[in-house]
């Protein structure tokens, strides 16, 4: 029997642990994550306008490996000793004969303390509850989205339906470091969610960060004060703590450099949010596609390993992404065509339906979608 440990349980690791179910007469795997949920991060943002309720997105991970009999470590991973292969736990050890680091990626504060504490993040089903709670139990006169990316775009979205349905006429603003918002998108999209955000009266301030929060108060750069604000911080990310005391290369974010087969050495592979992948010319984003197909070539070439065949090169096809907005104006690129709209809505929630974990989960998303203005 070999053992195998994946390290963390995010899309890349669930999508390992169903692959490998089929060989478990001869792989004796053991899933370790510091939580004990899997958690359905791209719908989280959605809880806070659309109202999907957080039950339909969060699922036990002790039921999911309960199937195919392998065992979950409910355990925090602090370093790994390469060379003796060795995954090491704040409570103990375990020895493997392959690892998968899985470990996807969590907000990055930038090693400030304040900001941490002061801020909110949507990091897991719990803090997107926390953030829920907050909106409801008090009218602030300003909600401010630290970060113009992805998230905070739908975030900033979300925030101002939820007070459009309630009627409050808060400010919801931007705070976008870069000198735009989105830069990395082509032109037509960032003017069309540009368009969106005025029509939401979303407010951006770019060139902008926030120095420092006192209780309701944040200060912004170029002496601009706001009293009475939440502040949620989707401003990047960054790799868990464990892979960037790593001696191996990494990018600015912590993201593992590996080889065409997915490795950083011929028994550890590293997949999802946590890998460096370069495809072609380019480095591939951090998004669910790429970390379930990783996932999936990382678990064919440890079994063919294991059977004396070659290994198979990853590759992979670029579906596309959707930016969602809570008002319906999405937007995006799939297989190649640009859409927009509700269209491009639909697409979201429709592949958010197809890779939900339990049918009735699934159809809870899809409800809460057509509830609240699907």
């Amino acid at each position: 029997m070999k053992k195998i440990v994946i390290v963390g349980c995010g899309f890349a690791g669930v999508t390992a642990v169903k692959k490998l179910s089929p060989f478990r007469a001869y792989v004796d795997v053991t899933l370790v994550d510091r939580k004990k949920t899997f958690d359905f991060l791209p719908e989280l943002p959605d809880c806070l306008g659309r109202g999907i309720k957080p039950e339909y997105l969060t699922y036990s991970i002790e039921d999911m490996v309960k199937k195919p009999k392998f065992r979950f470590l409910n355990d925090e991973v602090i370093s790994m000793d390469m060379q003796k292969q060795r995954v090491i736990t704040r409570n103990g050890s375990l020895d493997y004969d392959y690892a998968i680091i899985a470990s996807g990626s969590e907000t990055n504060f930038y090693g400030s303390d304040n900001l941490r504490r002061a801020a909110c993040k949507l990091d897991d089903v719990s803090d997107t509850e926390e953030v829920m709670s907050k909106l409801k139990e008090k009218e602030y006169a300003t909600y401010i989205v630290a970060g113009g990316g992805y998230t905070g775009i739908e975030v900033a979205s979300n925030v101002r339906i939820f007070l459009e349905k309630r009627k409050r006429p808060a400010k919801v603003i931007i705070i976008e470091r870069s000198p735009a918002i989105l830069g990395a998108l082509p032109e037509w999209m960032v003017k069309y969610i540009r368009s969106n955000l005025e029509r939401l009266k979303v407010e951006v301030l770019t060139n902008s960060q926030i120095e420092r929060i006192e209780g309701s108060k944040v200060y912004v750069s170029g002496e601009k004060v706001f009293d009475d604000t939440l502040v949620i911080w989707t401003a990047g990310v960054k790799t868990p703590d464990f892979t960037q005391s790593l001696n191996v290369k990494k990018n600015s974010q912590g993201r593992i450099e590996v080889d065409e087969y997915l490795r950083i050495n011929n028994n550890c592979y590293v997949v999802g949010d946590a890998a460096y992948v370069r495809q072609k010319s380019v480095f591939l984003r951090m998004a669910v596609q790429f970390a379930i197909s990783q996932a999936d070539n990382a678990v064919k070439n440890i079994i063919r390993d294991i059977n004396g065949k070659k290994l198979l090169a990853y590759r992979t096809i670029d579906l596309g992404y959707i930016i969602p907005m809570a008002n319906n104006r999405s937007c995006g690129n799939t297989l190649g065509v640009n859409v927009s709209g509700y269209l491009a809505t639909l697409l979201h929630f429709l592949m958010c339906f197809y890779r939900s974990y339990n049918l009735r989960k699934g159809f809870g998303i899809v409800k809460g979608f057509l509830a609240n203005g699907g």
